[in-house]
């Protein structure tokens, strides 16, 4: 099986695409599997490891949302995989290379989205990314702190996944426009669901440009990447639907992302962040056992960032009620 996807590879991959048995490999030598490729292997090491498993109970928007159809960063990233596989079978990418970046981008993501992603940036003297937080989880922390010893190329794609970085494949390039177009429409379609926004406040020229839904605006997009980048060196939106994109991000960041319920719930989830920060950076031996012990080798910052990062919302709330709300007596 796996000789026959590595010749598909060699006669049906684009000049320019990331084929498997050019992979630089891992940081620790492994068997090859006799099934699958690096990159497959890579993909199933992700989906079967306990960070994708807590992206379920993490904000992609919505604070711990109640309603069963808001986005999670799961579905968030699920979404990317599926848009980006879409980009890579257009422009004759490698997908499986591909997948593996899309469905690992977010594990190093915070409880709270990127209200959380702030907050420990600010609190910690060493700043925080979760771009390399992500790296950090699949390279250090995975597995008991085994990480899962994915090839570096699916590594460099995780943490160059940011739209204003600069991953080494067009795999990489791939999902990062995908993470942009994902979170742009399904971040739109859960505002109008939270009545924040209607689509008639959309900017009128993206929806003429896009259209008026997200299936439509998706379509247009990964349209324009094909148009644009078709046997290329390279994968791109044509500009004025790139700038269009770029218009419909904005006006999310203006009407939602800054809204002021957004904000008072992002005051709240500081509280209840930098109270756990402080109160593991006075009581450090009060950390779980597994990261207690990384403190031998690890700044204790970088420890509380690697603990409280990891957390789904649901479990940062309880944590903190725990330590902080205190307790009906019991005789």
């Amino acid at each position: 099986m796996k000789e026959k996807t590595l010749q598909k590879e060699e006669m049906f991959l684009s000049p320019y695409a990331f084929k498997s048995v050019n992979t630089v490999g891992r940081l620790r030598y492994e068997e090859p599997c006799p099934m699958r490729t690096d990159f497959q292997r890579d993909k199933d090491r992700i989906i079967h490891c306990k960070a994708f498993r807590r992206l379920k109970n993490k904000t992609q928007v919505f604070f711990s949302p109640e309603g069963d159809h808001y986005r999670t960063r799961l579905t968030h990233t699920l979404n990317v995989s599926q848009i980006a596989r879409g980009i890579a079978r257009a422009l004759s990418l490698n997908e499986d290379l591909t997948e593996a970046i899309a469905l690992g981008h977010d594990l190093g993501h915070t409880p709270f989205g990127h209200s959380g992603e702030r907050i420990l940036d600010k609190l910690s003297p060493n700043g925080f990314k979760h771009n390399l937080q992500s790296g950090r989880v699949v390279d250090f922390l995975e597995n008991d702190g085994a990480g899962l010893n994915l090839t570096r190329e699916v590594v460099d794609g995780i943490i160059n996944h940011k739209i204003n970085s600069n991953p080494k494949t067009l795999e990489g390039k791939a999902v990062s426009l995908a993470d942009r177009i994902a979170y742009i429409n399904h971040d739109i379609d859960d505002a109008i669901v939270g009545g924040f926004i209607k689509v008639e406040d959309l900017p009128k020229t993206t929806l003429e440009l896009l259209g008026k839904t997200s299936r439509d605006r998706i379509n247009v997009m990964l349209l324009s990447i094909f148009k644009e980048s078709e046997s290329k060196n390279k994968v791109e939106m044509e500009k004025h639907i790139a700038d269009a994109t770029t218009e419909l991000r904005n006006f999310m960041f203006e009407r939602v992302y800054n809204d002021k319920t957004f904000r008072e719930e992002e005051a709240r989830a500081d509280k209840m962040i930098t109270a756990l920060y402080e109160y593991y950076k006075k009581s450090p031996k009060s950390l779980p056992e597994f990261y207690l012990k990384r403190l031998d080798n690890e700044d204790v910052n970088v420890v509380i960032c690697d603990y409280i990062s990891g957390m789904s919302d649901i479990y940062a709330v309880k944590t903190f009620t725990q330590i902080f709300i205190p307790k009906k007596w019991k005789n």
